[in-house]
């Protein structure tokens, strides 16, 4: 079971929930590491002071900002523990807010909520009450050195909470907006509205794999092994598109045909099992 990264509680109205915070993703990689080259050697990064040269232990790090004129302000830990934030143990649900009217671009991590003793009754009932609802609460949580923004939801049995960036952290998109003179033909956005009824599908998260960290494990094992490196599988790169129509069209037929092989694939299936019966 993983270790809780945040204790506290969530509060709404005058209702308080004890809970717990774990994260709710686990990065999976393959783990590299910085060598000479030439040796195989190891490369570590010391910390070093460039003031008096020494290397220093990590629980003597603190933490520094430097204003316009040169001067360094030191932060400690005492400091950045003391500051008054009233998030840093519980967190009050401010208001209650539809999920679809906040922009994907604000959203940073997900953590699995808790309930600890006597926060499960109220757990559920925040729990169903959202779901039943179609609503999420807006809370201002403060995890580790920062206090984030946040959004409290149901996922099937659980609560979860996804920490969010501040409104100031948002670039604003203008800039690589396309150019307002450009447009495209009702026939055009017809032809893709095809397209992408063919290419349609459910989210099923299984039928999508990483296949760079595959290729990157293929190798490895390789070169553990003594075996030839496996060849990089060469692929076309797409040319330029100078009808949109025929290359739309060339699309909706690639779908169709790809959508028959998929259907032969499976009656053939369903025969076979017909067949074995």
């Amino acid at each position: 079971m993983p270790r809780a990264m945040w204790e506290g509680a969530v509060s709404f109205g005058l209702i308080v929930i004890p809970v717990k915070l774990y994260g709710a993703t686990e990065p999976v990689d393959v783990p590299l590491h910085q060598v000479h080259g030439v040796d195989g050697g190891r490369i570590r990064y010391r910390r070093v002071c460039e003031i008096c040269g020494q290397e220093v232990p990590y629980d003597q790090i603190d933490r520094g900002y430097t204003a316009a004129d040169g001067r360094v302000v030191v932060l400690t830990k005492q400091d950045l523990e003391q500051l008054p934030l009233a998030s840093k143990g519980t967190v009050e649900i401010s208001t209650f807010v539809d999920e679809s009217e906040i922009d994907p671009v604000y959203f940073e991590k997900t953590y699995l909520i808790e309930a600890k003793g006597v926060g499960v009754k109220p757990y559920v009932l925040l729990r169903d009450a959202l779901a039943k609802t179609g609503k999420a609460g807006v809370v201002k949580v403060a995890l580790r050195t920062r206090e984030s923004l946040a959004l409290i939801r149901p996922r099937g049995d659980l609560l979860v909470m996804d920490t969010m960036l501040w409104p100031d952290e948002v670039r604003d998109p203008s800039f690589a907006a396309p150019d307002t003179e450009v447009h495209a033909s009702p026939a055009e956005v017809t032809m893709a509205e095809t397209f992408i009824g063919q290419m349609s599908g459910h989210w099923e998260p299984s039928e999508y794999t990483d296949s760079y960290r595959a290729a990157l494990e293929a190798l490895v094992t390789a070169k553990l092994e003594g075996a030839t490196v496996p060849e990089p599988v060469k692929t076309e790169g797409g040319g330029e598109v100078v009808d949109l129509m025929a290359a739309l069209r060339a699309s909706v037929e690639a779908a169709k045909k790809r959508g028959h092989a998929s259907s032969g694939k499976s009656s053939g299936s369903d025969k076979d099992e017909a067949a074995a019966g």
